[in-house]
């Protein structure tokens, strides 16, 4: 039986049913000479991923991956801690319980199993949202939470490994 880690700030299983075909995805690097996966595609999943599994399918297509050093970034990408995806109508930015839970919890990762919340997973999300709208369009705070009420739709990514997620 294969194990996924909970997400982090660089990816990881993020089970988002949001992430497809012609969506850029911007993931920061945390290490020199990092690597990359790619997998557990989904053919159909809701939000939460309640259970533990989408309909899993195999998954072939074309990637085109590009490393955008940091100070090349554009502010709104250098502000968040989370991986962020942009398709041709919306932004897709992610939170989690932690940002950082081998951070959070250096003596014992699995205590993230016990620790997760939605609520906590759900103010990482806003706080992202809130920093990235703030860099992307130099809003103030205030300007930045009421375009988040007016417009922003936030969701449930999965409630299973580990961190919970929301977009």
């Amino acid at each position: 039986m294969s194990h996924l880690s909970p997400r982090i700030a660089s990816g990881g299983n993020l089970d988002n049913k949001r992430i497809g075909v012609g969506t850029t995805m911007y993931y920061p690097v945390e290490v020199v000479g990092a690597m990359l996966s790619m997998g557990d595609a989904h053919a159909a999943q809701g939000d939460s991923e309640l259970d533990g599994t989408g309909i899993e399918t195999s998954i072939t297509g074309q990637f085109k991956i590009t490393v955008l050093k940091k100070d090349t970034l554009s502010p709104a990408l250098s502000v968040l801690d989370s991986p962020l995806g942009e398709t041709e109508s919306e932004w897709i930015v992610h939170g989690f319980t932690e940002t950082d839970y081998l951070a959070t919890y250096p003596d014992d990762p699995s205590q993230i199993y016990g620790a997760s919340d939605l609520n906590k997973a759900m103010m990482n999300a806003f706080m992202q949202t809130r920093k990235f709208l703030m860099a992307q369009y130099d809003l103030t705070e205030y300007e930045s939470w009421t375009i988040i009420t007016q417009g922003a739709n936030f969701g449930i990514t999965q409630v299973v490994d580990g961190t919970f997620g929301t977009v």
